[in-house]
């Protein structure tokens, strides 16, 4: 089991940043692959950053390609998301999830989400 809790949204300009954090629960955090996904108003969810349990990426929607970035501290059971040069197209409410590090796994744990406005 994996809890998952979002913080870091807010209101921020275009071309401003912000880092979203997830603190995740459970001694065995660093067996799971973390994604970052977004849902805006009216619109399905997308699946915006993977990263392994050894903090490589293993996906990135082109829409962010170059601006965002992905990290993982294991130690401290935290997954980040770095957003930079930031488009109003990017407002959206910020999901982290996990998954096991295993062939055919899917996001079973999901955090509450955080709100990310970004203002024209």
């Amino acid at each position: 089991q994996v809890h998952l809790v979002e913080s870091g949204g807010g209101l921020v300009q275009a071309g401003g940043s912000l880092r979203l954090s997830c603190a995740a629960s459970g001694r065995t955090f660093s067996r799971y692959r973390m994604g970052w996904f977004r849902q805006a108003p009216g619109k399905e969810r997308e699946s915006v950053t993977g990263i392994t349990w050894s903090g490589l990426t293993t996906y990135l929607a082109d829409s962010v390609k170059g601006r965002f970035t992905a990290s993982r501290d294991n130690a401290k059971n935290m997954v980040y998301l770095q957003m930079n040069s930031l488009k109003p197209e990017d407002t959206a409410v910020y999901y982290c999830a996990a998954k096991e590090e295993r062939v055919g796994a899917t996001y079973d744990y999901w955090g509450q989400g955080t709100q990310v406005t970004v203002s024209s």
